[in-house]
């Protein structure tokens, strides 16, 4: 069994992206200039746009955070979007969800110029990934495919199968691992609340990719010997701990994994991927912006 090291992967992810920015600093060119709109106080999301802040830093890109109060109307919130959109310094940009009630979700993501939507988000971008052109892909689904690269785990004419179908993980897996190329090429049943017997599909998988956010749903009975495990779930479980709670994943790591041939841990797995391909998103902008 082998543990597919989202920590040490998105450290090697970064040190790359890093030489490349000393490259640009080096030549007197400009670098690319990542900005992130969060709205409210959600602490969840303030931590964690603080890391993808740290994560510019670290490897010489420019960041800025434009922080909105509670109250922001969606008009307020689409001005804003309107100004990152046609601010030539700012290479892409993310808009940090959840959304207070009052803001649409769907329009505000509309409303981000595709060429500058490093989540991958847009109908453009996803509608392009669909038919396999270039485009951003989301970062989730984009660490996941640069985990299954970066260790050579087999996806050609495998059986994937993928439990959750959100617009985030579920649904452009089942795209990206049905698609030509590497990874790849593997014949995809995706999954979701609605499927039956779902113990007798995954029992037949060679890869499950997992994003429901059910802690400790897929069991060692549901999986086949040397599978491929891919734990996108993350849960915070209260607890008596001094920190109050744990984290896992959807997946029972300690039977799963002896029986697995490949496994991402629950924390330091796809997590640290997310923020690494974010970064790659917002270098691949960089590059684009200055061919056009």
């Amino acid at each position: 069994m082998t543990i597919l090291d989202g920590k040490k992967t998105s450290k090697d992810i970064k040190n790359e992206i890093k030489v490349e920015v000393d490259k640009m600093k080096a030549n007197g060119e400009k670098v690319p200039h990542l900005a992130a709109v969060i709205v409210g106080n959600d602490g969840a999301s303030l931590t964690y746009v603080g890391s993808k802040v740290r994560a510019c830093e670290r490897v010489g890109f420019e960041s800025t955070m434009v922080r909105l109060p509670n109250t922001t109307s969606e008009i307020e919130l689409l001005d804003t979007i309107d100004e990152l959109n046609n601010n030539d310094d700012i290479d892409g940009f993310i808009i940090q969800l959840p959304l207070p009630p009052q803001i649409n979700t769907q329009k505000v993501l509309l409303a981000v110029d595709p060429d500058k939507d490093v989540d991958g988000f847009h109908p453009t971008n996803f509608g392009k990934m669909a038919l396999d052109m270039s485009t951003f892909i989301p970062a989730t689904p984009f660490g996941i495919l640069e985990l299954l690269d970066r260790y050579g785990v087999e996806t050609k004419g495998k059986h994937t199968v993928v439990i959750g179908r959100s617009h985030i993980v579920g649904r452009p897996m089942s795209i990206l691992m049905g698609r030509k190329g590497f990874p790849g090429n593997s014949t995809v049943t995706l999954t979701h609340s609605h499927t039956k017997n779902i113990t007798q599909i995954t029992s037949q998988a060679d890869i499950i990719i997992t994003a429901l956010g059910v802690p400790g749903f897929l069991k060692a009975e549901m999986v086949k010997d040397d599978a491929v495990i891919i734990d996108v779930g993350i849960t915070r479980v209260p607890n008596d701990s001094e920190k109050g709670y744990y984290i896992t994943g959807d997946v029972d790591f300690e039977n799963v994994s002896k029986k697995s041939s490949f496994i991402t841990p629950v924390p330091g797995g796809v997590g640290p991927m997310t923020i690494a391909m974010l970064l790659k998103n917002t270098l691949i902008a960089r590059e684009r912006h200055r061919k056009s």
